[in-house]
């Protein structure tokens, strides 16, 4: 009787281990359990899969955006990281290549375009808010509103955000190249 007491406590203290290792979700807020995206995440829908690029793949077919301030969990994938919508379960595989970020490790670029709570952004223009609404660049906003439109853009085409010139991808095969002017606005779109 004995062994089978210590048999059903041994079980009972193994399920419990492998439900709290079956989940691989990470996060910059472990009590909370999540982070907010920090800008606009783009990605399109595959037969299999919502993916999503370092690249920022803003205009192909199936397109669409989870707006910044969305509720996510991060966890592990093979060729970059999960992002999961907290509210909605939608599962977005985000391709990352370190190399075309300037080295940027992963966890690091998740650091860059996720925040441990709400983003602020009160001083954003009009021209901002509307971008930002409809997920383009458009002519009028400012860089900080094209960023959070748009997403973080590629090291290895735009070194640094300090640069008047930007480059995304419309898909695999297009740029869309954002060019800011001396006052720092949008001057014009490529």
């Amino acid at each position: 009787m004995r062994t089978k007491g210590w048999m059903a406590l041994l079980l009972s203290f193994m399920v419990v281990a492998c439900c709290s290792c079956a989940s691989q979700e990470t996060s910059g807020k472990s009590d909370e359990g999540g982070v907010y995206s920090r800008y606009n995440i783009h990605y399109f829908s595959k037969k299999d899969a919502n993916t999503a690029s370092y690249a920022n793949y803003t205009d192909c077919p199936n397109h669409a955006f989870l707006p910044y301030n969305t509720a996510l969990k991060v966890g592990s994938w093979g060729k970059g990281f999960k992002l999961t919508a907290a509210e909605t379960g939608l599962v977005i595989l985000f391709e990352y290549k370190s190399a075309n970020m300037g080295g940027m490790s992963v966890q690091d670029y998740i650091n860059v375009i996720t925040s441990p709570s709400p983003v602020n952004y009160s001083g954003l223009t009009a021209a901002d808010l509307s971008g930002i609404e409809a997920g383009q660049a458009m002519m009028g906003m400012t860089k900080q509103g094209v960023m959070v439109a748009l997403g973080y853009p590629a090291k290895h085409r735009t070194p640094s955000t300090d640069l008047n010139t930007w480059v995304y991808w419309k898909d695999r095969f297009r740029n869309l190249v954002v060019n800011f002017g001396d006052n720092g606005k949008v001057g014009s779109i490529e």
